[in-house]
């Protein structure tokens, strides 16, 4: 029996529950997935971190479609849009507890030119293909 995505179902819980502890919802996603409609110049290594809580953004809706929402990004009003499928986790920002999704598609590479990451050594090697949390200060 095939049943449907539990990512939308997460998402709510955690949302929900970041919040009744005092906590800053952030949501990662995947910002070159198909139909994801974020600020481009807020884009970094082709993620974005966006802060979802009531007092940053007007007319939260989680569906089990995606996540639609009113933000300000440089004080302009933007409509965001990000599919389930995109988000690729959801923590409190105060202390980083949350969760991170599988994903089945990679997470695209930067584009144009940049810093290149250093080579990890040998013993930092890791076989996951799991994206890494960063903390944001804001």
């Amino acid at each position: 029996m095939t049943m449907t995505s539990h990512r939308p179902y997460m998402v709510r819980a955690l949302n929900e529950w970041i919040l009744e502890n005092n906590c800053t919802p952030y949501i990662l996603v995947n910002a070159y997935a198909k139909d994801v409609q974020v600020p481009q110049n807020y884009v970094k290594d082709g993620q974005i971190i966006l802060n979802i809580s009531p007092v940053a953004v007007q007319d939260l809706t989680i569906t089990n479609n995606g996540i639609e929402f009113n933000g300000r990004f440089g004080g302009i009003p933007t409509r965001v849009y990000v599919p389930t499928p995109a988000v690729l986790g959801i923590y409190a920002k105060e202390n980083g507890q949350g969760m991170i999704f599988d994903t089945d598609d990679p997470i695209p590479e930067p584009s144009g030119p940049g810093p290149k990451k250093p080579a990890k050594k040998d013993s930092e090697k890791s076989n996951s293909s799991r994206p890494e949390l960063r903390i944001v200060k804001s």
